[in-house]
């Protein structure tokens, strides 16, 4: 080999080590800039898994696990494992008895109105059975009950001959079930384990009342935000940065505030019953609070600024040139207008009517103070179960078919709008 091809095979040794050392270099640079940009995003995603991911996977949880019946009366319910539900015959004597020593403990440790609490939501009126039962076994002994419960328990009350108390027991008694989606849905299960509709609905008539308002509240703000930003839009810059102010000026009060001058405007001696009785366009005054239209008048007025901003922001960009030169050619302006203008408005109007409408299905202040019963939704009867009854299982499934209802009309909307033309600006 000559020495020339010795020296290229040398250059071509060392070219090949230097790119070799190059590329490690770049991969350890490309390692350390997605570190770096890693620990940028990390306090965003610590954020959303404590305020978003954790609440709603804790929420699913609790929707279907529901201990407290398995934690106040266990060797009940083992017990009950054996029976069969589905008869028209009660649990032995055995079973009874060993119900009687737990009763008494629960007394003791003042728990058997939770107790009565639980089984009382599968089958309304236990609750003071065995509250009144628990009192009487309080002062009994505990091996009198372990010999002489059931007799005792059958004296004590007529209902605990009934089988429909025992298999509300067991019912109760699983840690993982289905039953607060079934109340949810208007569903039961009969003594056979079937599922069968409710003889009363109410609460799809809430998911479909809240859906109906959530609607009429998008369709307001969009038929008056939108002439307004369109005002805003093509206005002098001064003059639209005057209006802005009133927009924003909500944003800086406090929503109890907006909520309760609604109230002092729709009572029945407020100002508007009191300025159409001075015109005399009323002689009675008009029942609007504790309305359902009192309900939707006050939260278009709350959230009609999340209809105009995201509207602005998009007819802000549009050049009017585009109208001017349609009508130039011919076209007469409200057929311009529909044809050219609105459907470049459609991103801004998209995003409204997105934020409108899921901020409004799950509102919960403005309709508790102004709806009364009629303009009650579904997030105040969630409220209700998490604060008043302590039904924190039946809340928590309540809220996840609100979330699944959201996500279908969102997967909805998205197939027939699209969310790529959602624009906020």
């Amino acid at each position: 080999m000559s020495q020339s091809d010795l020296s290229m095979n040398n250059n071509m040794e060392v070219r090949s080590v230097l790119t070799t050392e190059e590329m490690a270099q770049s991969r350890k640079m490309q390692r350390r800039r997605k570190v770096i940009a890693f620990a940028f995003v990390t306090p965003l995603l610590l954020f959303v898994l404590i305020a978003f991911i954790a609440p709603i996977g804790t929420m699913l949880y609790r929707s279907v696990y529901h201990p407290t019946v398995a934690q106040l009366i266990p060797d009940t319910l083992d017990a009950l494992s054996g029976w069969d539900e589905t008869t028209d015959t009660r649990p032995d004597d055995a079973v009874l008895n060993r119900f009687s020593v737990e009763l008494k403990q629960l007394a003791m440790t003042r728990k058997s109105g939770k107790l009565g609490e639980e089984i009382n939501r599968a089958m309304p009126g236990t609750s003071s059975v065995i509250k009144s039962t628990a009192r009487k076994f309080k002062k009994l002994d505990t091996e009198l009950l372990r010999n002489e419960g059931a007799s005792r328990l059958l004296a004590s009350k007529p209902q605990w001959k009934e089988v429909e108390i025992w298999r509300a027991m067991k019912v109760s008694g699983a840690v993982f079930t289905s039953s607060s989606y079934l109340t949810a849905l208007d569903l039961d299960r009969n003594a056979a384990g079937e599922i069968v509709a409710r003889d009363t609905q109410v609460y799809i008539q809430l998911y479909l009342k809240s859906l109906k308002i959530a609607l009429i509240i998008t369709f307001l703000t969009a038929v008056i935000g939108f002439p307004l930003s369109y005002y805003l839009a093509t206005a002098s810059p001064k003059t639209a940065n005057t209006l802005m102010v009133f927009v924003l000026l909500p944003f800086w009060t406090s929503l109890l505030v907006r909520t309760t001058s609604w109230i002092a405007l729709l009572q029945t001696n407020g100002v508007v019953n009191t300025f159409l009785k001075a015109i005399h366009v009323i002689t009675d005054p008009i029942e609007m609070l504790y309305t359902q239209s009192a309900t939707v008048i006050a939260m278009t007025h709350i959230l009609l600024p999340f209809m105009i901003l995201p509207l602005y922001s998009v007819m802000k960009g549009i050049d009017p040139s585009y109208l001017r030169a349609a009508m130039s050619l011919g076209a007469k302006p409200i057929p311009a207008f529909i044809r050219i203008y609105l459907p470049m408005t459609v991103p801004g109007l998209s995003a409204g009517a997105l934020l409108v409408f899921i901020i409004s299905i799950g509102y919960y202040i403005t309709p508790a103070l102004v709806g009364g019963t009629d303009g009650q939704m579904i997030s105040n009867i969630i409220a209700f179960h998490m604060q008043s009854s302590n039904n924190w299982e039946l809340a928590a499934a309540l809220g996840s078919l609100l979330l699944a209802l959201i996500l279908i009309l969102y997967w909805v909307y998205d197939r027939l709008v699209g969310v790529s033309n959602i624009k906020l600006g």
